[in-house]
């Protein structure tokens, strides 16, 4: 059996439909919708568009933390977005994010609704918005913000390098899956000596920075993405595993996880989120039980 020959890339790159991949179906090089679907609108003055992969819990997270501060203000609508399906070219969605990717924010309470896309920037604008987890001093708050665009530049070599390669590609490679692994550990790395000598990222606060940081990295730490805990030695990390451990127990926390997630035990799937009791009566073991009596 000889070796396949080695690709040679073409002067000019063309779409090839049939690349393969868990993917392949709703991926492409183009932007716009491709088709007619306006969005469903709820009561509340926050209409979330998302799902409960990293980036959309970040967002779910941020809304039950706010909520649980008293800010009732950030009463919020969860509406689902299959990605599996497409549903992020519908072009209600794409009205609020051109970029086609979940989680999308459509703030009502002005005069005006206000579209927020891009994970970061709705963390942003929500701890703007309601004063509440970026701190307020200079030194504090920048260390904040250093560290939420530290993830922002950095889960894309998590999700899109490591992730894509070691579990969704259709071959193996070994330099891809060699490249991606090192800077994956690269990073686990800076995170755990960063929580070797701070609480939480920028200090001893719990601000947007974990918020953001750890529904991608925590999730690594445990083993729960790509099924690498073991290839990456990821408890070799007991910072991040400490830091990891001790936001799983917000209930904030635990309930932001639940909401538009579609995978798991049927108790932690709350589909659609419309109000707290939500969490108690909606979640998907309750739907299928009403279903079958």
């Amino acid at each position: 059996m000889t070796d396949a020959p080695a690709y040679e890339p073409p002067k000019v790159w063309t779409w090839n439909k049939a690349n393969g991949g868990q993917f392949a179906s709703i991926n492409r090089p183009i932007s716009g919708p491709t088709h007619d679907k306006e969005l469903p609108v709820g009561r509340h003055p926050l209409q979330l568009y998302s799902l409960a992969t990293p980036n959309g819990v970040k967002v779910t997270v941020m809304l039950e933390e706010l909520l649980a501060l008293g800010h009732k203000g950030a009463e919020y609508d969860a509406w689902l977005i299959n990605i599996g399906k497409g549903e992020q070219f519908g072009s209600g969605f794409v009205a609020i994010n051109p970029n086609s990717k979940i989680p999308a924010l459509l703030d009502r309470s002005g005069p005006e609704p206000i579209r927020v896309f891009e994970s970061g920037s709705i963390l942003l604008y929500l701890a703007e918005k309601f004063g509440a987890f970026l701190p307020k001093d200079i030194k504090t708050r920048t260390e904040a913000m250093s560290w939420l665009f530290w993830q922002m530049g950095s889960a894309p070599y998590l999700g899109g390098g490591f992730g894509h390669f070691y579990a969704y590609a259709p071959t193996k490679i070994e330099y891809a899956i060699d490249r991606f692994a090192m800077e994956t550990k690269r990073q686990l790395d800076v995170l755990d000596r960063r929580l070797a000598e701070s609480e939480y990222l920028a200090g001893g606060q719990y601000t947007i920075a974990d918020i953001a940081v750890w529904p991608w990295y925590g999730a690594l730490a445990k083993g729960l993405v790509y099924g690498a805990g073991e290839f990456l030695s990821v408890q070799d990390y007991k910072n991040v595993q400490r830091w990891t451990d001790q936001i799983a127990k917000r209930p904030a926390v635990k309930r932001g996880r639940m909401v538009n997630r579609v995978s798991g035990d049927p108790a932690s799937q709350l589909h659609e989120r419309h109000d707290a009791s939500d969490f108690e009566t909606k979640t998907q073991d309750k739907v299928a039980a009403v279903a079958a009596s």
